[in-house]
């Protein structure tokens, strides 16, 4: 199981968004298709909302890999 952190400049962020950004959907429209099918887990539990709001600490798994959700810190 590969593990990742993404870390997201703002919070929440849609689900579908991050499965498309760390490219494990090539478009949104596959990984809404992925969330409805239910291919993809939050905290553990298949969720099947598209839209689903992401927060930091939040997990996400899907297809072996996953992924936890951290907050970037701002620079400056």
């Amino acid at each position: 199981m590969e593990k990742r952190i993404v870390k997201i400049k703002t919070s929440p962020v849609e689900l579908y968004k991050i499965l498309k950004f760390e490219n494990i959907a090539s478009s949104g429209g596959e990984a809404k298709h992925m969330i409805a099918n239910g291919f993809v887990k939050v905290n553990k539990g298949i969720e099947t909302r598209k839209r689903k709001k992401i927060y930091p600490g939040d997990t996400i798994e899907t297809a072996g890999i996953v992924l936890e959700i951290q907050l970037q810190e701002k620079q400056g």
